[in-house]
């Protein structure tokens, strides 16, 4: 249970109950996290539709979008995130001991070059940013689309939000 109260869509204004229901029915089952961000509609109004374009744009592979995200997720300890991404990449095809061993990346069986290389940016872009080297982003462009290198950083960085403000406020799975 969070710390806070969870608001339903039926609490909301239409435009944003509007969005809490097409996010929750379309990105995934979040609504844990969007009844709680629901206590801030600015929130709610950008950051949810933000999202749901991203995936509908797919700029980024799912798979290396789910392998960053989980990586965070794991790093930074947040229980409910990786719990609620990790189907997410099982459907990609990491096993769920794979995802469980992720941070494990150098030398994972299941994980390809390029896995490998997103696994390693998304330790040090979310841990150390300051220390990403020019040999690390030379492999990243190898892979990579500036625009798809650019939505990696962005979705590493919001993925370590959602964990905190998860965290922090107690959302359950």
């Amino acid at each position: 249970m969070p710390r806070v109260s969870e608001i339903a869509p039926s609490e909301l204004p239409a435009d944003l109950a509007s969005i809490y229901d097409k996010y929750t029915t379309t990105y995934g089952p979040f609504a844990s996290q969007v009844s709680v961000i629901a206590h801030v509609p600015a929130a709610l109004r950008h950051l949810m539709p933000m999202l749901m374009e991203l995936r509908e744009a797919k700029t980024l592979p799912k798979r290396y979008l789910e392998i960053a995200i989980v990586i965070v997720s794991k790093l930074n300890e947040c229980n409910y995130c990786v719990a609620m991404h990790k189907p997410f990449l099982t459907v990609e095809g990491i096993s769920p001991d794979g995802i469980d061993r992720l941070l494990d990346y150098a030398d994972h069986p299941e994980l390809t070059e390029i896995d490998r290389v997103v696994a390693e940016y998304s330790v040090v872009a979310w841990t150390t940013p300051n220390r990403v080297t020019e040999a690390l982003f030379t492999r990243l462009r190898e892979h990579f689309s500036e625009a798809q290198i650019v939505e990696l950083t962005l979705r590493i960085t919001l993925c370590g939000f959602f964990n905190r403000f998860s965290e922090a406020l107690h959302i359950d799975v």
